[in-house]
């Protein structure tokens, strides 16, 4: 215990630096891994040039995005895990190029998957520890949980493991975000809450299960239908909790 204090100790002195550089260096890892992948996972080319693809394009995003923050706070540790796993997310997104996958690759695509739904947790306990968090934060985090969601969603039903209705696991928190441009007090912060958190950590990992080749297609479309069921009411919970609630509405919450 002495030894993790120490080392979060440590992290706290370390854990600014500029965005462009964390960007930069994300991309040099995400070229090495899509290198290993080709070479030694039999990926196409094309699938593998698609992820370095999109996360030129995200991180464009992210370093105008951080380049706008107030005060020009340091990017933070919590916010490079949250670059990489955005990385490996732009990856396994360009799995969406690849039709009748290998078990081989398959595999490969799950130990991505996997790796990426693990530092989901870790981003989250390091701002806490650490004292990282910020509206940037919670807000990057969100839309790579989001992004995430919807490219699994979009694999299994690819993979022909479940049907087009295993899309709306990925596409409801959309329709929530789009719900609140139209009625602005859905727009408000939604309190810390660990069904919250239960539930978008069962989606990830459903999706995942749904892609393993030894799943099968029964048993996937079960799995992914009582996960639907869980996200729609934690959606159906915080929609009405947000319509009960009195005062103006507000903006994202803080990471949690």
């Amino acid at each position: 215990m002495a030894h993790a204090i120490a080392l979060i100790q440590s992290l706290r002195g370390t854990a600014g630096g500029h965005p462009v550089t964390s960007i930069l260096s994300v991309a040099a890892l995400t070229g090495v891994l899509g290198g290993v992948l080709a070479h030694h996972a039999a990926w196409p080319q094309q699938q593998v040039m698609a992820g370095w693809l999109a996360y030129a394009v995200l991180g464009g995003v992210v370093a105008t995005a951080a380049g706008a923050r107030r005060g020009r706070a340091p990017f933070g540790l919590a916010n490079q895990v949250t670059l990489v796993r955005a990385a490996l997310v732009c990856l396994i997104g360009g799995a969406l190029l690849a039709s009748g996958q290998a078990p081989t690759m398959s595999w490969s695509l799950a130990g991505l998957i996997a790796t990426a739904l693990a530092l989901d947790a870790l981003d989250g306990w390091l701002a806490r520890r650490l004292g990282l968090t910020s509206a940037f934060g919670a807000r990057f985090d969100m839309e790579v949980d989001a992004l995430l969601l919807l490219i699994l969603a979009l694999l299994v039903w690819q993979a022909d493991r479940v049907g087009v209705w295993v899309l709306a696991i990925g596409l409801l928190r959309y329709g929530f975000v789009l719900a609140g441009l139209l009625v602005p007090r859905l727009r408000a912060p939604l309190p810390p809450s660990r069904r919250r958190k239960a539930v978008s950590a069962q989606q990830g990992i459903t999706l995942l299960v749904c892609l393993l080749p030894p799943i099968a297609g029964w048993l996937a479309s079960a799995t992914a239908a009582t996960a639907l069921i869980c996200l729609t009411l934690s959606f159906v919970v915080d929609v009405v909790g947000l319509a009960q609630r009195t005062g103006p509405p507000g903006g994202l919450p803080k990471r949690a």
